[in-house]
C-alpha cells in the first residue's frame, strides 16, 4: 500500500466511525430515556458506553482530517505510521470504552488509543514542519 492509499484509508476510516457513531447512538437511542439504564445517568457502565459512542464521531472525523489534511499540506514524512496511528486509535477507543463498561478492568488499556492518537498527532505535526 503505498502512501496515498494509506492515507486514503483514513478518510474512510473516518466515514466508517461515523457510521459506527449513528449505529451506536440509534441502539442507545432506544433506552436512553430509561431513568435507571445501565445504573442511571451518572452510572460508569452509561458513561463508558456514551464515549465509546461519541469516540466513533471524534476519533472518526480526526481521521478524516488527517486523510485531507495530508493531501493538502503533501505531509508525506512518517504518512504511514502516522495513518496507522489514527486507525489504531479508531478501532480501539470505542473498543475499550465498550469493554470498560462491561469489566472495569478494562480501562487499564485507554493507553493504547490515546497513546496510538498522540504519537499519531506528533508526526504528522513534526513531519509538515521539517524540511
Amino acid at each position: 500500500m503505498d502512501v496515498a492509499e494509506t492515507i486514503v484509508l483514513n478518510v474512510w476510516v473516518g466515514w466508517f466511525g461515523f457510521l459506527g457513531g449513528t449505529i451506536a447512538g440509534i441502539v442507545q437511542g432506544m433506552f436512553f430515556h430509561e431513568d435507571d439504564w445501565l445504573g442511571g445517568y451518572g452510572s460508569w457502565k452509561r458513561r463508558m458506553i456514551r464515549l465509546g459512542h461519541i469516540s466513533f464521531f471524534g476519533i472518526g472525523l480526526l481521521n478524516l482530517s488527517y486523510g485531507f489534511s495530508a493531501f493538502l499540506f503533501n505531509v508525506v514524512r512518517w504518512a504511514t505510521p502516522t495513518s496507522w496511528l489514527f486507525v489504531v486509535g479508531e478501532i480501539t477507543m470505542p473498543l475499550i470504552c465498550y469493554l470498560s463498561a462491561i469489566k472495569k478492568p478494562f480501562r487499564n488499556l485507554f493507553f493504547i488509543p490515546v497513546l496510538s492518537i498522540l504519537i499519531g498527532i506528533i508526526l504528522f505535526v513534526i513531519g509538515g514542519l521539517l524540511p
